[in-house]
């Protein structure tokens, strides 16, 4: 008989799962009309979600063009791949392409994937569960590093202007990995992940020393030269980083981390034999000091425009000046297509073949930054002629030139000449506090033994330092849960007078904020040292009996040489003309670059006015007439494709914090605020003579309270303040504790409006002891806050007060006189 005709078959799991999403379409309309509220909702949240997709795809298209890239390297040229993504070989004789490297690598990978995984268990997740009680459970998943292998784009060796003991190289790498790494925290429940990352930059590979012995190499060290570029994508709970706004933010928060570690200064050095002395590797001297002055400029192109660009105007230029990881900013000259800056930068140079000088001039909007030039200059060529000041075109713009002033400053173990050096900065007879420098301080940090448990008894503290030279204050990072903590650190302070400043160190348990001991080491002990050096374990004061701090610290004088040269020289550094266009610096992956002004040691902080400021010393202005012609180098040559990235990675439009770097000497020896000051403290003179007290004064209350640890200050009122406009001013009072200039460290009074003699009576109160805060200085500034918007903001006066009292205890209160710089502050009554 005929078998019955089959059922009607139903597939029940593709009619659900149609049914579902169905319902997830219409429910939240549903929902929307339910509450009554506007289809806009809807049309919002689409073009939201368009926008994240579109993002997202972007990403995607980015990582697939790179992986095609990497697959065909010869395919990708013949389809006319963008001048920017082409290897370093193609762009430069000088660049080898080194394909045997990458099959080696290429052979290696595996392994190395072993070796990352085996990292990230056995070093990163215990360091991270230990690091804090909630991430106890901390775990990773999955680590698969994907079997694309990191890629060497070319090899440069450097023959020239190196130590014969030494090899350079520079390697152009390029990983794009369709990597998964996933990591759980099972106390909360929260997943997240990469599943790719594009990573591009410089690396520096020194082998150093070359020995007589197999292997021939001592030791290996590596580092970037500057910022990589970086790009990830996120999965899991991280994947809110990749909406548009976040994703930037986190990937510099990454590239802060390697920064940490692997960009210039700092460095990971590996010992290959046993009688290398890795302490020393790991203390860098810098070859040089850049000191860096930002004079002025003329002929720019005017960017803004009126009535939709048919009135042509002006610009509000200023400039960004970046020595390898140093990135300084200067203030910004409103409506001048011939602005004068007068500012003074001093910047370390570590490497010098490889590192360039890079400046960048904008016009400021309140959107987007307009480009109005930008210029490279080889250091090499600068330590060869030690000092130059010239005309220099600048690049990609039509018209426009800078003028410049380099000094190449030499580092001195010897005091021979300091009194000389002291003399031509005027730091001789001036307060040992900020300006141009005169020695540069070394310092590595390396142990601390013996150290107090802190609040707790028998319980380990969370030890860090604080290292202070004037005003200047840097931190070390933080180790977990140990009194002997090994740091392994290298820090810098330029000194201004090294006569008369001392190095503090302090070393805090981060956990309970309570100093562990501390030490002052005055600089002029490191002057009657040899070779300017000192390398031993400190005895920490108010501290454990034997806890003890071991570090290497070196002082050297910062000497510009001339060099003697024939009537008939001739001299012009080699301009590099950038290897890429506008579009490619627009199009670029831009990630932002924050200015923290405590992590950065090479960031100058604003200095104190040299004694008879008004007259100019600097003749730089006087070395060319204003419609003197540019000079044009002689020999031009390309930059490597390697400062693409760098060059377009601190684009002003990207700058977290939009402030101008102070200079060290803006214009005869000032800080911007001040030089503004003076300007309009001459314009109220008009001829007339002014009292003893031009800006006005201040009332404080200062008094240490025993009790509570703490210093009080208060803010009484401010009287014959100066007028900054027509209707008077809008004053405020601004503290700072120094050395610690924080934003959690700032100190703030209500606004006054329109008044020449505010009346604050504010209290406000800083953590700090008795014996350390004798050893800080009261900052205070009155502002004028000018509203939101305005243009009229700046400084109304300033005032230091040292609290090396003996009165602190009982307290004081007394009418100060406002300066323009805060120095010599004394009591009115």
């Amino acid at each position: 008989p005929e078998s019955p005709p089959p059922l009607l078959s139903v597939d029940v799991t593709g009619l659900v799962s149609q049914f579902a999403r169905s319902f997830v379409l219409i429910f939240p309309v549903y929902v929307l009309g339910y509450l009554g509220l506007s289809f806009s909702w809807v049309l919002i949240a689409l073009c939201g979600l368009f926008w994240i997709r579109r993002h997202r795809g972007g990403k995607s298209s980015r990582l697939g063009r790179a992986l095609a890239f990497l697959e065909d390297e010869e395919e990708a040229v013949r389809l006319s791949v963008s001048s920017a993504d082409l290897p370093a070989w193609v762009h430069f004789p000088d660049t080898e392409r080194a394909e045997w490297l990458n099959k080696t690598v290429k052979q290696m990978w595996p392994f190395i994937c072993q070796f990352i995984e085996k990292l990230f268990r056995e070093t990163i997740e215990p360091a991270v569960r230990g690091a804090n009680n909630h991430l106890s459970t901390f775990s990773f998943t999955k680590i698969d590093i994907g079997h694309q292998p990191l890629r060497i784009n070319g090899v440069k060796v450097y023959t020239e202007n190196v130590d014969k003991r030494q090899i350079i190289l520079d390697l152009q790498i390029s990983f794009v990995g369709n990597c998964e790494i996933d990591l759980e925290i099972k106390r909360y429940f929260c997943r997240a992940g990469v599943k790719s990352i594009q990573i591009h930059g410089t690396m520096r590979v020194i082998l150093e020393p070359l020995i007589g012995d197999m292997p021939l190499i001592g030791a290996l060290s590596l580092f970037f030269l500057r910022k990589p570029l970086l790009e990830i994508n996120w999965t899991g709970l991280t994947n809110l980083l990749d909406v548009p706004g976040l994703n930037g933010l986190s990937d510099t928060i990454i590239l802060d981390i390697i920064s940490n570690y692997l960009v210039l200064p700092n460095r990971i050095t590996v010992p290959l034999v046993s009688e290398v002395q890795i302490a020393q590797l790991r203390f860098p001297i810098p070859k040089g000091v850049l000191r860096i002055h930002f004079i002025e400029a003329q002929d720019l192109e005017g960017k803004d425009t009126y009535l939709k660009g048919i009135v042509k105007g002006k610009s509000d230029p200023y400039g960004i000046i970046r020595v390898g990881n140093q990135i300084f900013q200067s203030k910004v000259i409103k409506e001048n297509l011939n602005p004068k800056w007068n500012e003074v930068y001093e910047a370390l140079v570590y490497e010098h073949p490889g590192q360039e000088l890079e400046i960048e001039l904008f016009d400021e909007d309140p959107d987007k930054d307009d480009f109005l030039g930008s210029l490279m200059i080889d250091l090499i060529e600068v330590e060869k002629e030690r000092l130059l000041d010239e005309w220099f075109t600048l690049d990609e713009v039509s018209k426009g030139k800078l003028h410049l002033k380099l000094e190449w400053l030499t580092l001195m173990p010897t005091a021979d000449n300091l009194d000389k050096v002291l003399t031509s900065i005027r730091a001789d007879k001036d307060q040992a506090n900020d300006g141009l420098s005169s020695a540069l301080l070394i310092l590595y940090l390396d142990s601390a033994r013996n150290l107090p448990s802190g609040k707790k008894i028998n319980s380990n503290p969370n030890p860090l330092v604080l290292l202070s030279v004037g005003h200047k204050a840097q931190e070390s990072k933080i180790r977990y849960k140990t009194n002997e903590p090994v740091w392994e650190e290298n820090f810098t302070f330029f000194v201004h007078n090294p006569k008369r400043q001392d190095l503090e160190v302090e070393v805090k348990d981060e956990q309970h904020q309570c100093s562990l001991g501390n030490f002052k080491l005055p600089l002029s002990q490191l002057l009657e040292s040899e070779d300017l050096t000192m390398h031993q374990r400190f005895h920490l004061s108010n501290s454990g009996p034997n806890s003890t701090i071991n570090m290497k610290i070196a002082l050297r004088v910062l000497s510009l040489e001339k060099q003697a040269r024939s009537p008939d020289h001739q001299h012009s550094a080699q301009v590099k003309r950038p290897s890429f266009s506008k579009d490619a610096r627009k199009s670029s992956v831009k990630p932002q670059v924050p200015v923290s002004p405590t992590s950065d040691p090479n960031k100058p902080v604003p200095a104190s006015p040299v004694t008879d400021g008004d007259k100019k010393t600097d003749t730089a202005d006087k070395s060319q007439p204003p419609n003197a012609s540019p000079q044009r180098p002689a020999d031009l040559s390309r930059s490597s494709s390697s400062l693409q990235a760098s060059s377009v990675s601190y684009s002003p439009s990207h700058l977290s914090v939009k402030e101008p770097t102070p200079s060290i000497a803006s214009d005869i020896s000032l800080p911007i605020a001040t030089q503004e000051l003076r300007q309009r403290l001459r314009q109220l003179e008009n001829g007339t003579t002014l009292g003893q007290s031009p800006l006005g004064q201040i009332q404080l209350t200062i008094r240490h309270s025993s009790q509570r640890n703490k210093l009080i200050v208060v803010v009484h009122s401010c009287r014959n303040l100066i007028a900054f406009s027509e209707e008077g001013s809008d004053p405020y009072v601004r503290m700072y504790l120094l050395p610690d200039k924080r934003r959690s460290g700032r100190r703030k009074t209500h606004v006054s409006k329109k008044t020449l003699n505010p009346v604050f009576d504010q209290m406000f109160d800083f953590s700090v002891s008795l014996p350390e805060v004798q050893r800080r200085t009261l900052d205070v500034a009155v502002k004028n806050s000018g509203g939101f918007l305005s243009k009229d903001k700046g400084l109304l006066g300033k005032l230091l007060i040292p609290l090396a009292s003996e009165e602190l205890a009982k307290g004081w209160t007394q009418w100060y006189d406002l300066t323009e710089d805060g120095t010599r502050p004394h009591g009115a009554s």
